[in-house]
């Protein structure tokens, strides 16, 4: 009998506290839970809609998505440090705590922080912009995002790549679409019996056939070298950087198809090899 009066009495303290701090704090709790969902929301479309005037303003794509990101976050860090204080926690105590909390997390995600500092860098000096075909961290391929802690490239055979920012900012980055117009580098050998003359009019008639190759800056054909089995020139035509590569694949293919036709010959290293026979 004694136990289950015990047990009476402990459950109804129980009771009386639970009566207790939802008269006392339930309320509180309440506005607190109220006071942070529609801070919440307000955020989300305040955060929206900043982007979308950016967007209207023509400011980067790379730019919008990380500064409506950002405003999110510290939107709904206020809103949540607000409700806290609503519950009647001391709001200065905790941020001392969370700031010596936010100390410790940060020497252990050093790395993390690494890569949200170079990507913020990133998109304020504009690298590069979503859709530029860049190299960098030793990885080639076309910019999709630019994330808070790594950047993500599509490669040519469409694989999806995700570069550690700090990576990219540590180390050369190369841009290839960066500028309207590239020069293709060729360099075309033709055999030490051919006429020079004749294969440097038939590489400038097919640069001039083509309407993509442009008139400016002029393009070059020069004689480069004597090389050991051939004559080499240095076929220099300037493109629009989007007709690079079919350019050059229809130009190297109709040079040999040209030098075919016209009794030009392509050589390949060869060896002569001497066998003498000992008496």
């Amino acid at each position: 009998m004694d136990g289950i009066q015990f047990n009476a009495s402990m459950l109804q303290s129980m009771v009386d506290m639970l009566v207790y701090w939802v008269g006392q704090y339930g309320l509180r709790l309440v506005v607190a839970l109220i006071l942070f969902w529609v801070g919440f929301v307000l955020s989300r479309r305040l955060s929206s809609l900043v982007g979308r005037l950016m967007e209207k303003g023509g400011v980067d794509v790379i730019l919008v998505s990380f500064v409506r990101n950002a405003l999110h976050y510290l939107l709904v860090t206020a809103v949540g440090i607000a409700a806290l204080g609503q519950l009647g926690i001391n709001v200065t105590s905790f941020l001392a705590v969370l700031g010596a909390a936010g100390l410790a997390v940060g020497l252990a995600l050093k790395d993390s922080l690494s890569n949200f500092a170079a990507g913020v860098l990133l998109i304020f000096f504009r690298f590069f912009r979503v859709g530029d075909y860049v190299t960098v961290g030793g990885t080639s391929g076309t910019v999709m995002a630019v994330n808070l802690f790594n950047t993500e490239l599509a490669t040519p055979d469409n694989q999806k790549v995700y570069v550690p920012n700090s990576s990219i900012l540590g180390n050369v980055i190369v841009n290839v679409t960066a500028n309207d117009t590239r020069r293709i580098d060729l360099v075309v050998g033709i055999g030490y019996g051919d006429i020079i003359s004749k294969a440097k009019g038939i590489l400038e008639g097919l640069l001039a056939a083509d309407e993509r190759i442009l008139k400016e800056p002029e393009p070059m054909v020069a004689v480069s070298e004597l090389g050991d089995s051939s004559v080499n020139f240095v076929v220099r035509p300037w493109v629009r950087t989007d007709d690079y590569w079919s350019v050059r694949f229809d130009l190297i293919r109709s040079i040999k198809e040209t030098f075919d036709e016209q009794g030009v010959t392509i050589p390949f290293p060869q060896q002569d090899v001497h066998l003498f026979t000992e008496k």
